[in-house]
């Protein structure tokens, strides 16, 4: 399934403040920051880049029930997208 680039822009926006929480979190490290504070922000960066996931297989299986290609749909091959971010 194709993924449209303009519907894409929030996930990727997304996804790009997420790469500036992480490259926060690097600098926390670095500074020797509380534990509690870095653990803080590791868990913010992945919710974040779960709900990323979540939005483009959501948006993959909206695209091929919409387009009317949900009989070419592999149930296991989504199945396994959507465990896979579990």
């Amino acid at each position: 399934m194709q993924l449209d680039p303009g519907e894409m822009k929030p996930v990727i926006n997304r996804i790009k403040r997420a790469q500036g929480q992480l490259a926060g979190v690097v600098r926390m490290l670095e500074e020797g920051r509380e534990c509690e504070d870095v653990v803080t922000q590791l868990a913010a960066v992945s919710k974040a880049l779960d709900r990323a996931g979540f939005a483009i297989v959501a948006n993959g299986l909206e695209h091929c029930l919409k387009e009317g290609t949900a009989d070419e749909l592999d149930v296991k091959k989504m199945e396994k997208l959507f465990l896979s971010l579990a």
